[in-house]
């Protein structure tokens, strides 16, 4: 019985360790996962370096091509997007 009573502190360090640490942190890889999926044509979005811009293409599952100034466009890697400023209908063509 003594070993488990010294045990027991070590067991709730880490019950209080998940649940304020590593459940947020998962619940917070899968919004941005969700987000990344979602983007499309027209959304306005910021980097993760700080640069803002409006998608104009989906390339494929992992890059997108955003217009940062009249006709200064760069290719993105998905995973680099930090938040959407500003969902909007997809440009029209």
């Amino acid at each position: 019985m003594d070993a488990f009573a010294q045990f027991v502190p070590l067991i709730l360090i880490f019950v209080i360790m998940y649940f304020l640490l590593i459940r947020p942190q998962q619940k917070k890889v899968k919004e941005h996962q969700a987000m990344i999926a979602a983007l499309r044509r027209g959304d306005e979005i910021v980097t993760q370096g700080g640069l803002i811009g409006k998608i104009t293409k989906v390339k494929d599952e992992t890059e997108v091509e955003v217009e940062l100034s009249d006709g200064v466009k760069v290719r993105v890697v998905r995973s680099t997007i930090a938040q959407v400023r500003s969902k909007t209908e997809p440009a029209k063509e």
